[in-house]
């Protein structure tokens, strides 16, 4: 069995590695640290998200270096933001033992004059996105001609993301007898082009088979309607109580929407996509490499570069449309020789690309049963009845003991808990896993209406705050609205039917901010309002949708 040793790693960089704990090296670092420190070779390496590709550039580059000159040796170019970060971080501790080193990020979002200062001060190694890169170049502010290694990490995503004429304009800048090292899980045409014209007769390593999956990740899918997604996610989650996962939605709306709902039924959640600012996506992240934050809801573009090894769960709310998508989601757990579980909501329709992803991966994909009613809730009892008996004594608070035993003193010890339970669940709907609950089965008979109301997110609504609105003014329980959609001028809610003619006379002569709140029913071709003419709303209506 290799070790690190027998790699020709010298002794400071075994030192850190010890410190670290780093027992065995990976497959992938195993095959290219000892070709990288003996031979000045191009190199292009395909190998899957989560096999060690940062320590096995990392490694080499940094024992490569020549630490008496501050001059920009060696170049690491990544696709994003987080993942420029990460490597920065991985690379600072590897060289903990090697104090000379200097390595800077330089990325967009953060300030580009005090990434120029450190630049100037000195830096052996510089990690950076394309964009940020390319301005840099443009103003001046660094100096790549004279380096000696560039590395490509991720270079697919990087295509995928559009940077392609920005990596060929700054390998443009790069001297022509630099040793050039490209990391990547696939091999588009945009990568062997980049290959062919950059690099000189690269040595090439394969890590396991292209488009397979790892073997320590579950791969499994349940059927969903387009309306049960979330429902899904709360009893998978709700079965696995010490879940840390990343959830991963196709755009930023849906990965705000989850994330919300999430919070609102107790769930340790935050959503990172593009419309968070780079101070916002930071402590997003911090908090969840923290395990402050248990479910991190994504979108593909927003997660890149998320590097952490114990993530149990990779849950698929929606299929991706490419199969080297869903190999990069699912390969962000099952890391570090542990296991991790892969987890898909299909449609009915989609079970054809379930069997499609089975075949080119070459893995098993089961389908799974949604759990019941009771064994989604003994379970949360369960976790209810742990985390109460786990829960450590604060001596802070004996003095207020005998006040609070005096105030329970005439309650039995069994309704006692059942005020408990009551109060811990009051915000749980208890119906909503339940595939024969009343509101499941009152879908299926299409005993609840679909209403429009004319006010939105400009009204300073979104979907659950509207749902309290609508409770409270029509003073019915909230999990008799549902599908709340919150858009800028308007919103639609679902409502059980018993309650349609109550929603419809309650907003007869309804003002909010010197405007009539309209509410119209919007079922197949019936449209009703109090607020209108009915020949006024045919009009309307036709106005609308011709």
């Amino acid at each position: 069995m290799a070790t690190f040793k027998s790699l020709g790693l010298n002794s400071k960089l075994l030192h850190s590695i010890e410190k670290l704990g780093f027992e065995t090296p990976t497959e992938v670092q195993v095959k290219v640290i000892p070709l990288l420190l003996d031979s000045t070779t191009d190199l292009i390496a395909l190998a899957q998200t989560g096999t060690g590709k940062t320590a096995a550039f990392g490694f080499p580059l940094l024992q490569l270096i020549n630490t008496k000159s501050k001059n920009t040796q060696g170049l690491i170019l990544s696709p994003t933001r987080e993942l420029c970060l990460q490597i920065t971080n991985d690379l600072s501790v590897y060289a903990q033992n090697q104090k000379s080193i200097n390595i800077v990020a330089i990325y967009g979002g953060a300030n580009i004059f005090e990434q120029a200062k450190r630049i100037k001060r000195g830096s052996q190694i510089v990690v950076a996105t394309p964009g940020r890169l390319k301005d840099m170049i443009r103003r001046r502010f660094v100096n790549i001609s004279k380096i000696k290694y560039c590395v490509l990490d991720e270079a697919d995503e990087m295509l995928n993301m559009g940077f392609y004429e920005d990596i060929k304009d700054i390998l443009k800048s790069t001297p022509k007898e630099k040793n050039s090292w490209l990391f990547s899980a696939t091999m588009p045409s945009e990568v062997s082009f980049i290959a062919r014209k950059f690099m000189s007769k690269p040595r090439e390593v394969y890590i396991g088979k292209i488009n397979t999956s790892s073997k320590n990740i579950i791969h499994q899918y349940y059927v969903v309607s387009r309306n049960e997604r979330y429902l899904a996610l709360r009893s998978v989650i709700s079965l696995n109580k010490d879940i840390f996962g990343c959830v991963f939605c196709r755009t930023k709306i849906d990965t705000q929407k989850v994330s919300e709902k999430l919070i609102n039924d107790g769930y340790k959640a935050a959503a990172i996509h593009g419309d968070l600012s780079q101070n916002q996506r930071d402590a997003v992240m911090q908090s969840f490499r923290k395990k402050k934050i248990q479910l991190l809801i994504a979108t593909d573009v927003a997660a890149r570069g998320i590097d952490v090894d114990d993530i149990t769960h990779i849950i698929n709310y929606r299929l991706p449309d490419e199969i080297e998508t869903y190999t990069h989601r699912s390969g962000r757990t099952g890391r570090a020789r542990k296991q991790g579980v892969s987890i898909i909501f299909a449609t009915k329709s989609e079970e054809k690309k379930i069997r499609l992803i089975e075949k080119k991966l070459n893995i098993n994909v089961p389908r799974q049963e949604m759990p019941s009613y009771e064994v989604i809730l003994n379970s949360k009892i369960g976790s209810w009845i742990n985390e109460i008996l786990k829960t450590p004594i604060n001596s802070n608070l004996k003095s207020y003991l005998p006040g609070v035993i005096k105030s329970f003193i005439n309650i039995d010890k069994e309704l006692l808990i059942e005020l408990m339970l009551s109060k811990e669940f009051e915000k749980y709907d208890l119906n909503l896993h339940d595939k024969n609950s009343d509101d499941q089965a009152n879908n299926k008979k299409n005993n609840y209406d679909r209403f429009f109301i004319n006010i939105g997110a400009r009204d300073q609504y979104d979907w659950q705050t509207l749902k309290d609105f609508l409770s409270s003014y029509l003073k019915i329980d909230k999990n008799d609205i549902f599908q709340v959609e919150v858009m800028k001028n308007f919103s639609f809610f679902s409502i059980k039917k018993i309650h349609t003619a109550l929603v419809l006379k309650s907003f007869e002569n309804v003002v909010m901010d010197n405007r009539k709140v309209s509410v119209e029913l919007t079922k197949k071709s019936k449209t009703f309002s109090f607020n209108s003419s009915q020949k006024k709303k045919k009009s309307i209506k036709k106005r609308r949708f011709k």
